[in-house]
């Protein structure tokens, strides 16, 4: 009798237990990405455009193509590094194997 109630306790504890946690999974890069690039961007290139027009309304012209070129160089780095984080794991493995 003792035994009986003894196995039923063990298997209420178990049954109660609680789950091994899963396996942590890895990091959604595409989401990320895909939320900078339709969240984030647009709103740094509308501040981009105010302060460009702003000075522009000023006359200081030849700070406002400064600074357009300095933009534009960025985001052809940006661009790049994009292309770079897209494209990578197959130059990669054209290199390399």
């Amino acid at each position: 009798m003792f035994l009986i109630t003894l196995t039923a306790h063990a298997a209420d504890a178990l049954a109660f237990a609680p789950a091994p946690a899963p396996e942590p999974g890895s990091i959604n890069t595409e989401g990320i990405v895909s939320f900078f690039a339709s969240k984030i961007a647009p709103i740094l290139l509308a501040v981009l455009g105010v302060i460009f027009i702003g000075r522009a309304s000023k006359g200081e012209i030849s700070k406002v193509l400064t600074s357009s070129a300095i933009a534009i160089v960025g985001l052809a780095f940006i661009a790049g590094a994009a292309t770079l984080f897209f494209v990578g794991e197959s130059l990669i493995k054209l290199l390399f194997e």
